[in-house]
Order: C-alpha cells, then sequence, then structure tokens
C-alpha cells in the first residue's frame, strides 16, 4: 500500500498534470502542454545541495564534432565510487538535468560519487536518431576522454530515457563498445508504438498520463521512423548480452506493461534482470524523493545495486523473490540470472 504522503502527493499531481488529449491535439499542442507542465520542478521537489556535492555545467564534442552538453555532479572524495550516466526523461520533448536533480544529487550523495547528467536533443527540433546519438557520444566521452572505466560506470534513465538508456545499450553493443556495469530504469517507455495492455487498463488508475496520449507522444519523437523499430523502442530489440538490469514501475502507471514485457524480454535473452513493481505510485516516483518515503527506498535500492554490480558481487541465487511492505502489497522482484 501506497505511504499517506504518496497517495496525496498523487493527488495534487492529478489536478495539476492529468489531462485526456483530444481529436484536435496536434504535435504543436502536446509539445507546448508537455514542456508547460512538466519542464519546471517545483522549488519544493528540488533537493537542497548539500555542502560535499560540486555541481558543473560541461560541453562536449560529439563523433560528429557538434558540441552535446550535461552537468556533472561530483560528491568531493579522492576516489569516487561509481559514475552515474543519467537520461532524463520527458517524453523526449521536454525536461532536463536541471528538473531530475532530485534523482542526480541523491545518486551521487548516496554513492559519494559521480553523475553526469546528459542534456541530449529534444524533439520535434530534433527527432529520432538525435536523442540516441547523444547517448552514445556521452557514454564513449566519459569512457574515451575522461578516463571512466565501464566496469565502473552505469546508466540510468527514468520514463523515456529509461528507453533510450536501453537503446543506447543496443547501440554501444552493436558498435563493440565494451559495455558498462548495469543499468537502472524508472518507469521506462519502451514500446513507442503503445501496444501494452495498460496503456488501457490503468488510463484511469495512472495520475500522470492517459494511455491515448502516450501513443500521440511516441510518433513526435520517431518522426519518418517506424515506432516499433528496435533502437526506437528497444522491446522490439535483441536484448543479448546486456548488462545486469535494475527495472522500477508502478503497478497503475500506463507504461507498467513497457516495463514488464520488457524484463520478461531481458530474462529470456539471458539477460541479469530484477523487475521492481510497486503499489499505486505516481509516474517516476524517485523524482518526489524529497516528499515520499517511496522515492527515498528506490534510490537506496539504486545505490546498493550500483555498489553490487561494480564490485561484481553476484545477484540473489533464487529466480522469484517477494517482499511485502504490508500484509495485503507485495512488491515483486523478478530477478533471471545467466
Amino acid at each position: 500500500m501506497a505511504s499517506w504522503q504518496a497517495a496525496a502527493l498523487s493527488r495534487v499531481i492529478a489536478l495539476q498534470i492529468k489531462r485526456k488529449p483530444t481529436s484536435r491535439a496536434d504535435e504543436a499542442h502536446i509539445v507546448r502542454q508537455a514542456r508547460q507542465k512538466l519542464g519546471h520542478m517545483p522549488g519544493y521537489v528540488l533537493p537542497p545541495i548539500p555542502d560535499g556535492l560540486h555541481i558543473r555545467p560541461v560541453a562536449f564534442a560529439t563523433l560528429d564534432g557538434d558540441a552535446a552538453r550535461g552537468e556533472w555532479l561530483t560528491w568531493k572524495t579522492d576516489y569516487p565510487t561509481a559514475t552515474v550516466l543519467y537520461v532524463h526523461g520527458g517524453g523526449y520533448v521536454t525536461c532536463s538535468p536541471q528538473t531530475h536533480r532530485p534523482i542526480t544529487v541523491t545518486l551521487a550523495t548516496l554513492l559519494r560519487g559521480r553523475v553526469f547528467a546528459l542534456d541530449y536533443r529534444l524533439a520535434p527540433e530534433h527527432r529520432f536518431p538525435a536523442a540516441l546519438d547523444d547517448a552514445v557520444a556521452a557514454y564513449r566521452w566519459l569512457v574515451e576522454t575522461q578516463g571512466v572505466s565501464p566496469n565502473r560506470l552505469i546508466i540510468a534513465g527514468d520514463s523515456a530515457g529509461g528507453g533510450l538508456t536501453v537503446s543506447t545499450l543496443v547501440r554501444l553493443r552493436e558498435l563493440g563498445v565494451p559495455l558498462p556495469a548495469g543499468a537502472v530504469l524508472y518507469s521506462p517507455w519502451t514500446d513507442l508504438a503503445g501496444t501494452g495492455d495498460t496503456l488501457e487498463t490503468n488510463t484511469e488508475r495512472d495520475v500522470m498520463f492517459y494511455g491515448a496520449g502516450i501513443r500521440l507522444a511516441g510518433r513526435i519523437y520517431a518522426g519518418d521512423t517506424p515506432p516499433d523499430h528496435p533502437l526506437v523502442s528497444p522491446l522490439y530489440a535483441d536484448l543479448r548480452g546486456l548488462p545486469p538490469l535494475l527495472v522500477f514501475a508502478s503497478s497503475s502507471e500506463v507504461l507498467l506493461d513497457d516495463a514488464r514485457r520488457l524484463a520478461t524480454r531481458a530474462g529470456e535473452a539471458g539477460v541479469s534482470v530484477a523487475l521492481h513493481i510497486e503499489a499505486d505510485l505516481p509516474h517516476v516516483w524517485p523524482l518526489f524523493c524529497r516528499l515520499i518515503p517511496e522515492g527515498r527506498r528506490t534510490l537506496a535500492q539504486t545505490a546498493a545495486f550500483v555498489r553490487r554490480v561494480i564490485n561484481q558481487v553476484p545477484p540473489p541465487a533464487s529466480l522469484w523473490s517477494e517482499s511485502c511492505h504490508d500484509n495485503r502489497i507485495a512488491s515483486r522482484a523478478i530477478v533471471a540470472s545467466h
């Protein structure tokens, strides 16, 4: 059962954000509305910056010679325990490293490490594969010019950024680039073709989105590319050889099936994957870690996963484990081992 704080937050989100799409909702309207509602995080959600954490903007050159941007969040330490490449969500059309500081600041602090938050190009001004190209370039920049070892590097992302994280792993594998130690996905959007059942069954329960709106948004990023292209929608990609995945989703969100089906396909491909389904939380609830205990717990689980995979501690032997937060609601974890 969700905490009272999460229940209250869900009511606020539903009032402020959720709007049913209309037949007149063209691309420009969808983008404008998304940027108005999601492009700025309220001050009470943003975390204070700890004294030991330094944040600085960075520009780097892509393989094409263009400039890409992001921000480093570095904990003051002699030897960072881990580096996280963070890829924010926002439907590929909005948000930024600044909107996602609740996650990146908290991860850098918990890990006493470094987070590089990528500011990738957004649609519709820059459609597929611009965001993917930027994410691949950022990873290669970290490894090839910043001295980050792949076995101490994690990629993480939420929503669109969660899908983009998986697409980045697939593209890196195709290019023969050494893969990171693992990846973390919060409420990932992995099927821009919009075939998941929960786009319908959870359309009223989800406090942020309607399923029909998700389908409309997918076309904006894909452009002329088929939405089931495996690098647009990594649900349809060959997932063999990917590093361990930690996936989170809410039981009430419309993208639940995007996470569940990805975890199933990854497990079938021999990937070590853990799927945690939390009860009745808003989409990408770690963004609200200052307000709800579930957000803080999920980020603590993320930090534990990062420490495990960079230290190459083997995953649990059990294929199935369940941990109940109370006697009625279970958070289910699926673990498929190599």
